[in-house]
């Protein structure tokens, strides 16, 4: 080869170069210094207790994490998510404590169904009248917070009604370690029904045809139409995936808590969507991935925990998330811009 034709050949991208632009890889980075850094500032952080109850602070994180990646990677946003899985829960507990029934799968089918009419409600503004994701997910969330509080009822539903059968769904421990000081702990069961259905998402997002065209909608609507995608199929699938998520998620959280609180879960949206950008799903869609959107959780997760063992005040997590969030999303943005050039 001449020396004309080396110096002109393009140079190849360092494998660190290559590694920092896999988001997974950077995101597990970040999580793996942050336990070093804080195990060793507070030694109790590898108490069996905390592990277990950081991993237990994922499932519901992550759950809903999963159905607002699927969204953001359309190029579309979710905000009423909290709103819909609340609904879901309360309207479901009320319907078991009426009826009575003290059954699991017909309640859960029941708050996924909750959930996914909501999410299709979503589908229908955005695409039917093509209106921005941002304003009709606001306003559907609202309106459904406003209906439940308002028409069913703003009164709690503590452990004493709730009913026996999800208080021992929500309680049921995979392994349990007994503590120093006699205190019971165990790692939750419902962290199975979290990997369980991550798993199914990546297979359906990266493995199927709705899957890729997901993606190519968050690459632009004209040009997955011209790529032969239904377009509006896929809308309905993404919010109606998102609002199914939301609803089994509410009624799961009931259970893990003993308790259906119509107010619960405000300002959630911003934890969720934090741990979304954060696991490198890009905020103008058509890049993210199930892995990197789990590792995003833990690390929010990892991240808020710590700062309630080192007894910061929770107006600090307050302003850790949200700079996460500007970080995160201009982290992605950066990316986004070097490959384009």
């Amino acid at each position: 080869m001449s020396a004309t034709a080396i110096l002109d050949a393009p140079a190849r991208p360092s494998v660190l170069r290559v590694l920092l632009r896999r988001p997974e890889i950077v995101v597990a980075a970040i999580a793996v210094v942050a336990m070093l850094v804080i195990g060793t500032i507070n030694p109790a952080f590898w108490s069996a207790g905390n592990l277990f109850s950081l991993l237990r602070a994922n499932i519901v994180t992550g759950i809903l994490a999963l159905g607002v990646m699927v969204v953001m990677l359309s190029g579309g946003i979710d905000v009423s998510f909290p709103a819909f899985a609340i609904a879901a829960m309360y309207l479901t507990v009320k319907a078991m404590i009426a009826l009575p029934y003290d059954g699991i799968v017909l309640p859960f089918v029941m708050a996924t169904a909750i959930g996914l009419a909501l999410g299709l409600v979503n589908a229908v503004f955005v695409h039917g009248l093509r209106m921005i994701p941002l304003i009709v997910t606001l306003g559907t969330g609202t309106a459904v917070r406003g209906f439940l509080l308002g028409a069913v009822g703003a009164s709690q539903i503590n452990i004493d009604r709730m009913p026996p059968s999800l208080i021992r769904l929500g309680g049921s421990d995979l392994v349990g370690v007994t503590m120093g000081n006699g205190q019971h702990v165990g790692l939750s069961a419902m962290l199975l029904v979290y990997l369980a259905l991550a798993a199914i998402v990546h297979l359906v997002l990266r493995h199927t045809l709705i899957g890729r065209s997901v993606y190519a909608l968050g690459g632009g609507e004209e040009a997955a139409r011209r790529a032969g995608f239904n377009v509006r199929g896929t809308v309905f699938f993404i919010y109606g995936l998102a609002g199914a998520l939301a609803g089994f998620t509410g009624l799961l959280h009931g259970s893990m808590i003993w308790v259906a609180n119509p107010r619960d879960m405000v300002g959630l949206e911003l934890d969720v969507i934090a741990a979304v950008v954060l696991g490198g799903v890009s905020i103008f869609g058509g890049r993210g991935s199930v892995p990197g959107t789990m590792l995003g959780v833990f690390t929010l997760v990892l991240l808020t925990n710590s700062l309630i063992i080192m007894h910061i005040d929770t107006t600090w997590q307050r302003i850790v998330t949200g700079s996460i969030v500007i970080l995160a999303a201009g982290a992605t943005a950066w990316r986004d811009r070097g490959r384009a050039r």
